[in-house]
């Protein structure tokens, strides 16, 4: 062994930890189940050789095409867990098509050489055995980079969360927020391995850049025990990093109905063991949130932010990567008529400033450790004007997330191993005024002006172990997690998880179930504003309890199934049991959100998704969820003022969670016309959500706050909003294409029924909302 070694790596470790000191932002491949794969291509007399490739997963829904320069060697990133399909060609030399299996962080090495071509070659590839991961033991949906390019949506931001709500069990409520199965606020995006446990939905967050993002991977079951904190669902966003050699850039630009606007640009150069790369974005548009009421009152959106990223493999087995990033966002609330009488105009805006660091290095062929830690810096403000009925609010809240982490990966014989330890270190604070300019909407007593200002820290460490086990046709993971929660209340559990699958060759047939215990740590917005006793002053009856960290058992059981090498059926029951169940609450209509819990719910379920990756030039699919959600009291934690408070502590009796959409439906097809020309049509049904109409109901104000029309489609028999249903058009074009240089063209039509559709009504914690009516947006893209 060179002696010089460890001082070397020694060293680095040390040149990583100065510039970490420099930098503020959000670690990079924290969490992750991905791998990667180096190739070294030779010929038959052993020399390097240049070749092109391609990479591609139908289970995955992952397709690159990359090309190995003369030295022979190339690196593909972040490949998910699967099966793939290795496609290589050089001239004057044979193709080469061949299945590769990513199944551990340890990276694959793989040699191979490539023969001279006959004189006629013909090579018959089958992508069947990609279609189904014989490996899954748990629900497991993924977006490849086709779907991700494709998307436009009309309310800019949203294209990813747009994505996501496609996939059954996922489903939105207003102002894009998703609820997995049932479960509020507890959705975990994962972006290149850095969990972020915030609510990143449009109204709380900073755009996600989506044109940054390759693929997506959207886990509800069968949890590995590095996951934890918020497991409603989890979204793992993986941004592009196969860059081509040289100078290359990405520029898009959009619009459409409602002022849309929209643009993105990316530069990068990269050499054979250097990667350098910036990205710029901007958006605006004149409906932002969704409004309460037809007449979209206010509601202009204006977002735009910047990233950069610096990544050097010192070696084959070592690599470093460096991100920094800044987004910001301003909004204007959308008010309902009565508001929009009073001249009311609330404000609202959010920044972040983010940057990463991350470490490997593979100690041998069967073992990888890696480092990664972060700090993260987010504001949001809110302002009304003086005109604001019936309150006037000034909020000022923000956090500076610290985030450290390390893991070591292994493969031996049947095992694929992890095990590592993280923990988040972040000052909360809080400052929120109101003066009720209205009394006659609030209960008599109710304290006209209110200051409040805190700061705490949340500190939250983890460890876990976790194992993949094959045997055969038999598949078995099994994990434990320990985590400590200390914020407001303090708290602490292990948590096993496990999940077994068998994979029946003769069927292309995979039975799956796993078990999951959670422990679910709440919503970090308005915690302190909801738990300080300073709110006990506000009304004469006042309940205030510490929020406490949700516990749930998940249970789930499925099959993935491909028939004729061409169909994917994804079918699945689940099961979801909790204690501590956790909802979200207003603080007098102010707008301002914060956590509630309930003592126990339970949400069960079925899910199927049949999927065409390929049929020719066809491809889409068809999804159906049926859903039913129940919680049951008492309260026991949250702040409750004035007649809500009354019957907190003893009413046990049970309700429709607020997510508890019964029936939803959704399907789409896309036609490959040939000549780079594309069509595309989807639809969406949802049967409609609970509407609160526990207090009475007052239909001449409801009428002259939100409008007949909306009010008309509230079953106050049934206490649910009506069905909703919409259908969008698309299309594409490929105007030009040389090497990599290409210029695209897309439209992008969408309720063109232009129907009516309500997503919530006069909820307590959702508020009133309406769908988007039918609306054109369209993008022109440039590449080299």
């Amino acid at each position: 062994m060179n002696a010089k070694r460890p001082q070397i790596l020694l060293s680095r470790l040390c040149l990583m930890a100065g510039l970490f000191s420099l930098a503020a932002g959000t670690p990079a491949d924290a969490q992750r189940l991905r791998g990667e794969v180096h190739l070294e291509v030779h010929d038959l007399k052993g020399s390097s050789l240049a070749a092109r490739g391609e990479l591609l997963s139908e289970a995955n829904g992952f397709q690159c095409s990359f090309q190995i320069p003369a030295d022979g060697h190339f690196v593909l990133q972040d490949l998910p867990f699967g099966v793939y399909r290795l496609n290589l060609a050089a001239e004057g030399f044979a193709a080469l098509s061949e299945v590769v299996e990513v199944r551990s962080e340890v990276p694959v090495k793989l040699g191979i050489t490539l023969g001279v071509a006959p004189l006629t070659t013909q090579i018959q590839v089958t992508d069947e055995l990609t279609l189904v991961d014989p490996t899954r033991t748990g629900t497991l949906y993924s977006v490849g980079k086709q779907s991700v390019r494709e998307q436009l949506s009309l309310q800019p931001g949203r294209d990813l969360f747009d994505l996501v709500n496609q996939e059954p069990g996922w489903l939105y409520e207003a102002n894009g927020v998703l609820h997995p199965r049932g479960s509020e606020y507890d959705v975990q995006f994962v972006v290149d391995g850095q969990p972020l446990m915030q609510n990143r939905s449009p109204a709380f967050a900073p755009d996600m850049d989506s044109d940054s993002v390759e693929s997506l991977r959207l886990l509800t079951a069968s949890y590995p025990a590095e996951y934890g904190r918020k497991l409603g669902g989890i979204v793992e966003l993986t941004t592009d990093k196969n860059s081509l050699l040289g100078w290359h850039g990405d520029f898009a630009a959009s619009g459409g109905s409602f002022d849309q606007l929209d643009g993105s640009a990316a530069i990068s150069w990269s050499r054979e063991r250097e990667r350098y790369s910036v990205r710029a974005f901007g958006l605006h548009s004149a409906r932002y949130l969704d409004p309460p009421v037809t007449s979209n009152f206010g509601n202009d959106g204006s977002s735009g932010g910047f990233s950069a990223a610096y990544e050097r493999d010192f070696s084959d087995n070592e690599r470093l990567r460096l991100t920094i990033a800044h987004n910001s966002l301003h909004y204007i609330i959308p008010d309902d008529f009565i508001q929009q009488d009073a001249l009311q105009r609330q404000d609202a805006a959010s920044s972040e400033t983010s940057g990463q660091i991350y470490f490997q290095h593979t100690i041998s062929s069967n073992l990888l450790l890696s480092f990664s830690g972060a700090v993260r810096d987010s504001s949001f403000t809110l302002r009304s004007n003086p005109f604001s009925t019936p309150v006037i609010v000034s909020q000022d809240r923000g956090y500076r997330e610290g985030y450290i982490r390390g893991d070591i990966a292994g493969h031996r014989g049947h095992h694929d191993w992890k095990a590592g330890a993280d923990s988040f270190f972040t000052p909360v604070h809080e400052a929120l005024q109101y003066h009720i300019t209205d009394p006659s909407q609030f209960d008599p007593g109710t304290q006209l002006n209110l200051s409040f200002a805190g700061s705490k820290w949340d500190v939250e460490p983890s460890f876990y172990v976790q194992d993949q086990m094959r045997y055969g046709a038999w598949n078995l993971s099994a994990g434990l997690r320990f985590d400590h929660y200390g914020f407001v209340v303090h708290d602490r559990a292990f948590s096993p998880r496990l999940g077994v699958s068998r994979f029946v060759s003769s069927l292309n047939l995979l039975l799956h179930a796993s078990y999951d215990r959670v422990f679910q740590t709440p919503a970090m917005e308005n915690l302190l504003l909801a738990s300080s006793p300073q709110l006990d002053s506000v009304n004469p009856v006042v309940l205030r309890l510490p929020v406490p960290v949700a516990r749930a058992n998940y249970y789930e059981g499925g099959i993935t199934k491909s028939f004729l090498g061409k169909f994917r059926l994804d079918a699945s029951v689940f099961r979801r049991d909790f204690h501590n169940y956790s909802d979200d609450d207003v603080l007098l209509e102010t707008g301002v959100s914060f956590p509630i819990s309930f003592a126990r719910a339970r949400i069960f379920g079925e899910e199927v998704r049949l999927e065409v990756p390929h049929w020719g030039r066809i491809s889409g699919f068809v999804s159906y969820a049926n859903q039913s959600g129940t919680g049951r009291g008492p309260i026991n934690g949250g702040l409750f003022i004035g007649s809500n408070a009354s019957a907190g502590l003893t009413d046990t009796g049970k309700f429709g969670v607020s997510q508890d959409q019964r029936n939803t439906l959704r399907a789409r097809v896309r036609l490959d016309a040939g000549h780079g020309l594309w069509f595309a049509a989807g639809a969406q049904y949802g049967s409609g959500l609970p509407a609160d109409l526990s207090q009475n109901i007052d239909g001449p104000m409801l009428i002259a706050q939100y409008g007949a029309a909306v009010v008309s489609l509230v079953n106050f028999t049934k206490g649910r909003v009506e069905p909703n249903f919409s259908m969008d058009l698309g299309m594409g074009a490929q105007l030009y294409r040389k090497e990599a240089r290409s210029l695209q063209f897309q439209l992008q039509a969408t309720n063109i029924a232009d129907r009516l559709n309500v997503i919530n009504f006069a909820s307590i914690f959702s508020g009133t909302a309406i769908s988007p009516p039918r609306s054109v947006s369209a993008r022109l893209r440039v590449s080299f």
